[in-house]
């Protein structure tokens, strides 16, 4: 049976519809509080929260839903922060104006005792200034959004979580302290130190940044030169928020490139490593491409085709290095939208009418999928049995800076994140 393909900007509108409907339906009305994946008796997710918030505006500008209700959303997770319990004991919902990575759906408490997340509330926080910047009109209820956000953002004390070092910590727990663990070497904490910079309140001084920088990895792999991270999401989820094209810190202008470059190289390394298929994967190849920090059908080793083969579950899937067990993430392909179009655009086309990934499934792409783990109950590989909402986000946001640079433009009127980028030493483009 022939399908009729759709334009790319159908599909693309599809997908976008498709993820975001995870917002819509996996959310606790009252709170907020968006799940992080589609399991039995699961927690929120902070991360995913505040992906939800940042794309909001965009449903509403795609008609996904209604500004009424978009701001009825938003208002209702704002006002679960603001009032939620702050403070050292062990079941509080954040503290210092930093949150727990994962929040009961219904109570909003800590979970699992996990660790009072750096990051998560970087992308939390970047969320609640998204949609203080679009909920711009004189109504009582869009002017408590500008009005709760700002409040949220200012309380964050960054400068407690350097615990007195110079790059930030991971977080911390009541019971054990601060994580050893610093944010340093290139990654997804571009976003943290920019907005830890631009704080008005508790900011980092410019010498954390700097710190930072100092543990980049440069490297030339396939013959490009970059700065190396090797999961893909770490090349993505700043670029979420920030539209670095023509903006440079004094490394890149070093370098003579730019954060957005170095993702592009990123992405074709990842698309060169998959032509290339070093471990002989099934199905690896131009158009099916993907690592990144993922579930995945292991913890598992297998002998198949005569060849032992070790499944991992969830670990940070990376290029050139490794770990790869042969699982892609066609939401990190997605993510990689704006960066180089010219090879994401077949590798949709090909997760959507040759592998059928999208089949059956409310929410458009499951997380990960794996051709080459074969056994008796799965015979043709593995997919996924869940949708994250940390996924779902980037691919809904990403498509979108792709097709208009919405979330992109909003964050440019945002003083903080400005603000932040010039004490990064960021110049250029609308700087």
């Amino acid at each position: 049976m022939a399908h009729n393909k759709l334009t790319v900007a159908d599909e693309l509108e599809k997908l976008q519809r498709e993820s975001f409907d995870y917002f819509l339906h996996e959310v606790n009305l009252t709170n907020g509080l968006i799940l992080d994946k589609t399991s039995d008796n699961w927690p929120a997710s902070i991360a995913a929260t505040g992906l939800a918030l940042a794309s909001y505006p965009l449903a509403v500008e795609r008609g996904f839903m209604s500004r009424t209700q978009a701001v009825e959303r938003t208002l209702n997770t704002l006002r679960f922060f603001w009032n939620s319990p702050q403070g050292p004991e062990p079941d509080a919902t954040g503290y210092k104006g930093f949150y727990y990575h994962f929040l009961d759906m219904k109570t909003g408490r800590r979970v699992w005792q996990c660790e009072l997340s750096t990051i998560d509330t970087a992308f939390l926080l970047a969320g609640m200034l998204a949609a203080a910047i679009y909920f711009d009109a004189s109504t009582e209820k869009e002017k408590e959004i500008r009005t709760l956000a700002d409040a949220l953002y200012c309380r964050a004390d960054w400068q407690w979580a350097q615990n007195q070092g110079d790059t930030v910590t991971h977080g911390w727990k009541p019971e054990t302290g601060f994580l050893k663990y610093r944010w340093e070497g290139y990654d997804e904490a571009m976003l943290l130190y920019i907005l830890g910079l631009g704080s008005p309140t508790h900011p980092l001084p410019e010498s954390s940044y700097t710190s930072w920088v100092s543990t980049y990895e440069w490297k030339q792999i396939y013959g490009y030169d970059y700065l190396y991270a090797g999961s893909l999401f770490t090349h993505q989820f700043s670029h979420v928020w920030v539209d670095f094209r023509d903006i440079q810190d004094a490394f890149m202008r070093e370098k003579n490139s730019n954060y957005f470059e170095n993702s592009r190289r990123a992405t074709y390394i990842q698309h060169e490593y998959a032509i290339n298929n070093p471990m002989d994967f099934v199905g690896y190849s131009a158009c099916c491409w993907g690592l990144t920090a993922s579930d995945g059908p292991g913890p598992e080793i297998l002998k198949i085709n005569g060849i032992e083969r070790q499944f991992f579950n969830y670990i940070a899937r990376a290029v050139p290095y490794g770990p790869d067990d042969g699982t892609v993430a066609p939401w990190a392909a997605v993510a990689s939208l704006p960066f180089a179009p010219e090879i994401v655009l077949p590798m949709i086309d090909h997760c959507i009418y040759d592998l059928k990934l999208k089949e059956g499934n409310r929410y458009g792409f499951k997380a990960t999928f794996n051709r080459t783990y074969i056994t008796k109950s799965h015979h043709h590989g593995w997919v996924s049995p869940w949708h994250y909402g940390i996924n779902q986000g980037p691919i809904i946001l990403m498509t979108e800076n792709y097709r208009t640079g919405l979330l992109w433009n909003i964050m440019r009127r945002c003083p903080y994140l400005i603000n932040g980028l010039k004490r990064a030493g960021f110049t250029g483009g609308y700087l």
